[in-house]
Parts: C-alpha cells; sequence; structure tokens
C-alpha cells in the first residue's frame, strides 16, 4: 500500500492550496497512508483532517537546521513511498532527499531536484494569458501521472466546534473582511477598507478578522467606520475563520491566505489584486467568485510577491481602485 508524504513548509495560503493534493491521492488511492510537513504555527489549519493521518511540524524559527534534520531522521523511519515535494527551497529538498523514499518528486526549481527521482517544470503565467496556470494545477502536474490530470480543488474541514464558535457572533446577514497581508503592496490601504465597510447596507454586520498581529490595523478600520465593524482579530483560529467566511453574503480579502479559505470551503468571495495578478496562479476559485483590481498600469505587477512599500511611490494599483468594483 503506497504511503505519501506532501512537504509544503511555506506560507498558510500555500499548504491550503496543498490540501488539494492530499483530495486527489485520497481519490485514487482511498486506503493509503498520506501525511503532510508544514511549518510551525500552519498545523492548526489541519486539525482533525480526515485525510491526514500525521502532520509534521517543523520549526524554522529557532534552532531551524537541527530541527530539520531530527525531522529528516524521523520522516526516514516512516518509510515512505512517494514524497511530493510542493515548495522550491533548499531545505525541503533536502527533506526530499534524506526520507529515503524510493520515489522522489518536485520541481525543477528546487535546488536539489537532481537528486529527486522526478522533476517537473514549474510554470507561472504571464500577466494576460488567457487561461493561466492555477497553484493547483501545478501542484498536481506532481501527481498526474499517479492520479490522472483533472486536478481536485482545495478543502479545509472546520469541525462542529468551529462553526460553533464562528456561530456565537452571527445574529443577522453580514460580511467578512480579511484587511491584512504580509506585504504592504498586497494589502488593499485601511481607508479604502473603511470606504467600503460605508457602502456595504447598513441592516448588515460587519466582521474584520485576522490574527493577533492584525488587531491595530482592524482598529483603524473599526474606528474609521464609526464602530460599525467589529473587529475579531485574534479571537478566532484558521479553521473557526473559515467556518466564519462559509456563512457571510460575500467576503473581502488581499491576494492572502482568507483568499484560499473561501476557495476550500466553496465560500463567496470579492479578492483584491494590488500589485499582483491572479496570472501567477493564486486567484479564486469558488462558485461565487471575483477579481477586484486596476488594469492597464504600467508598473502591474511589479513582482511574484509584495514589497514594504510600492517601488515607484504612488500605489495606484490600490488607491486608484474605485469601492464600486467591489460591490
Amino acid at each position: 500500500m503506497p504511503a505519501f508524504l506532501l512537504i509544503q513548509t511555506a506560507f498558510t495560503g500555500d499548504v491550503v492550496l496543498a490540501t488539494a493534493v492530499a483530495e486527489k491521492l485520497h481519490e485514487a488511492y482511498p486506503h493509503s497512508r498520506i501525511d503532510i510537513v508544514v511549518r510551525k504555527g500552519n498545523e492548526s489549519l489541519l486539525k482533525d483532517h480526515p485525510f491526514f493521518v500525521k502532520v509534521w511540524v517543523w520549526e524554522k524559527q529557532k534552532n531551524k537546521l537541527r530541527h530539520l534534520f531530527r525531522l529528516a531522521q524521523q520522516i526516514r523511519r516512516t518509510r515512505y513511498t512517494h514524497v511530493i515535494n510542493l515548495h522550491r527551497f533548499a531545505s525541503s529538498g533536502l527533506l526530499t532527499v534524506l526520507s529515503g523514499a524510493p520515489d522522489t518528486r518536485g520541481f525543477n526549481k528546487n535546488p536539489l531536484s537532481f537528486l529527486f527521482r522526478k522533476k517537473f517544470p514549474h510554470v507561472i503565467s504571464l500577466p494576460g494569458t488567457q487561461h493561466p496556470v492555477h497553484e493547483t494545477m501545478r501542484n498536481q502536474s506532481l501527481i498526474a501521472d499517479l492520479t490522472g490530470p483533472a486536478p481536485a480543488l482545495p478543502r479545509l474541514y472546520p469541525s462542529p466546534a468551529d462553526y460553533a464558535k464562528a456561530g456565537t457572533f452571527v445574529w443577522r446577514p453580514y460580511y467578512v473582511i480579511a484587511p491584512a497581508s504580509v506585504w504592504f503592496t498586497k494589502q488593499f490601504p485601511p481607508e479604502q477598507w473603511i470606504k467600503l465597510v460605508a457602502a456595504l447596507p447598513a441592516d448588515r454586520d460587519v466582521f474584520l478578522i485576522g490574527g493577533p498581529g492584525d488587531h491595530a490595523l482592524a482598529e483603524t478600520i473599526k474606528n474609521g467606520s464609526v464602530g460599525r465593524a467589529q473587529n475579531l482579530c485574534g479571537q478566532l483560529s484558521f479553521l473557526q475563520s473559515a467556518a466564519l467566511m462559509q456563512g457571510a453574503v460575500m467576503n473581502y480579502t488581499n491576494d492572502s491566505a482568507p483568499l484560499h479559505f473561501c476557495s476550500a470551503t466553496g465560500a463567496p468571495v470579492t479578492a483584491v489584486f494590488c500589485s499582483t495578478v491572479p496570472a501567477f496562479g493564486f486567484g479564486p476559485l469558488g462558485p461565487q467568485s471575483k477579481v477586484a483590481e486596476v488594469e492597464g498600469l504600467y508598473c502591474k505587477p511589479c513582482g511574484m510577491h509584495g514589497y514594504k512599500a510600492c517601488p515607484e511611490g504612488h500605489f495606484r494599483c490600490a488607491l486608484d481602485l474605485p469601492i464600486n468594483e467591489l460591490l
């Protein structure tokens, strides 16, 4: 019986999208073992996940290499038949090589991919591509020979307790805004979120979600909207946030992890793309999804990821977006 190990030690949204690979593997091999390696902090995304037997956690913030080699020893003892590396950096490549698995595979951009049994191209579509390659398609290209080419969708599994926690805030129809991003140029500015809150129907609630570190940003938006928005930052886990978003009339996100929470739960979403573009492969996948962005700027996109400040100094990709494009 095959035993699969997925490796995705990047950001939260990347782990959410990696769940699509588990969905596809479970569909093709329903009695197989499927495990995953994630960075510390992302393991709660997969709590009680029905397909993952083991979620390995790599502590990257302290004693990174020591933890990496200790983890590699544990993985090797588990004797996986297939190790599928969705990450493109040397650390994950080392885990792959040291796993001892007979079938190791990953992207050719990984510096250690020459030691993998199989390596595959990592294709990033250019802006304006008619049918861009989504990240889920890139990831599942690594297993297409094992499962077939049709990609599965990512999926999260909030528990009844997660839905109950989210439900304690709900009294009437509501909107959810996830205003933060790790990168400044991927984050819709607070003054723009304040305009959006003012434009939403007054007979519905507005919840601001995020981690504890996003609390101050959400307070700025809450105060600017005369207290109409409720600041829930730091009060909900990842899965509780996903449960809340699943019941919203509409969710508003940046090009960030909460966007993928919506894709993984079928929740409606309007995703604001400031400095990046959906063609890179991280657009929404749900049945009720929309992208809001300023098109035709000479400087957009300015890179694959975000920056700490607009390289051109004007941030028009965010400030020029009319609020009615989100409504």
